[in-house]
């Protein structure tokens, strides 16, 4: 299969799709690998390795798309994307259709086969090709959100960890998933008081047995919610429902429960956010003010660390690349069951349910098409 390799032109996205370590395993099973001048750059990979890797270096992005069979991404196609994407060409990246209608619309237009990769499931049903960036953006969100707690940043000026003789700041996890774990024990870690909520009984004895001393579980309701916020200093929303819109945890009325200087991070804004105040960011501008309150919802957290990003997502993603590459989509999907709920739109039809539910589209199950 001939395999395309774009450099990523969302605002500050500086992971690429694979490594040259990846595009060696590919071009060892025997596949054509192309990837546009400097696509690595931004994660530490120059044109170089991916040469000494078998790939072929081409310039420009509208040449890798014309080329390839199947293109690997990490983030969604982006309105400059839209018209290089051919009838029949199979993309495999982050899309987070329940989102975006645009993003969805073309991509129908498109005629192409859009596998998301956080849909894809494993055998004990979670969700293997989102985990990693949700280990990493968990963990990042914890960094970003102690930043704009400093007052030069626009936060109330509070230590995360605070001092001996201080209280540390309060930190209320929404959700108890890869996110939500991983921001906790990052809060924890620092020193904060830390509380996490989820609807799973399961999940909160879990958590319960696991999570450090200075750790607690709350059990997500409305009410809990209201009555944790006017003592928190840092919210982080986690919740996921995968490939459907998040659900608001955080009504209007809710921010105005935190005090002034207050932080949120949304990292649920990839599916639309669980902040009713939420609105998509990026690195280059990625706070606003709401009532006081500071939020940040950059829509691609791990893209400002793209160096250990690349690497934890190649890990994930080049099996299912290997093959879908070996055996066609099609193949690879009748064999693979978790990597059949990836494929959310063929041939300008919508596969996936939580997709057509959100815009009201006709749903086609994938195994028509098959």
């Amino acid at each position: 299969m001939i395999i395309g390799i774009p450099k990523e032109i969302k605002n500050n996205e500086n992971r690429v799709g694979a490594t040259p370590a990846g595009v060696k395993e590919l071009v060892a099973h025997g596949h054509t690998v192309y990837v546009q001048h400097t696509a690595g750059e931004g994660s530490g990979f120059p044109d170089a390795e991916y040469e000494a890797a078998g790939a072929t270096v081409l310039p420009g992005i509208a040449d890798v798309y014309a080329i390839a069979e199947m293109i690997i991404k990490v983030k969604e196609p982006i309105e400059p994307e839209y018209a290089l994407v051919r009838p029949g060409q199979l993309l495999f990246t982050y899309f987070h259709f329940a989102c975006d209608r645009a993003l969805t619309d073309a991509m129908l237009a498109s005629g192409a086969t859009c596998i998301a990769y956080e849909t894809v499931t494993d055998r004990a049903g979670t969700l293997p090709l989102l985990t990693p960036m949700s280990e990493v953006a968990g963990r990042m969100s914890v960094q970003q959100g102690a930043r704009f707690l400093e007052k030069p940043q626009g936060g109330k000026g509070m230590l995360l960890g605070g001092v001996p003789g201080v209280r540390p700041a309060r930190v209320l996890v929404l959700g108890g998933g890869v996110v939500g774990r991983n921001a906790a024990l990052m809060a924890a870690g620092l020193g904060a008081e830390v509380t996490i909520t989820d609807i799973s009984l399961p999940t909160l004895r879990h958590l319960a047995e696991v999570m450090p001393a200075n750790v607690h579980t709350l059990y997500s309701s409305r009410h809990n919610i209201e009555q944790e916020l006017p003592r928190t200093d840092l919210v982080i929303g986690s919740v996921l429902i995968p490939g459907a819109k998040a659900p608001k945890l955080v009504t209007e009325d809710m921010v105005r429960l935190l005090e002034p200087g207050s932080v949120m991070v949304d990292v649920a804004i990839d599916q639309g956010g669980c902040f009713a105040t939420s609105h998509a960011t990026t690195h280059a501008q990625p706070v606003y003010t709401v009532d006081g309150v500071v939020h940040y919802a950059v829509a691609n957290i791990p893209g400002a660390v793209p160096r250990t990003s690349t690497m934890a997502l190649t890990n994930a993603t080049l099996p299912y690349a290997l093959r879908l590459a070996d055996h066609g989509w099609r193949d690879a999907c009748r064999a693979d069951e978790g990597l059949a709920r990836g494929v959310n739109i063929v041939d300008h039809r919508v596969t996936f349910p939580a997709v057509a539910e959100a815009w009201d589209l006709p749903y086609t199950p994938l195994h028509d098409l098959l």
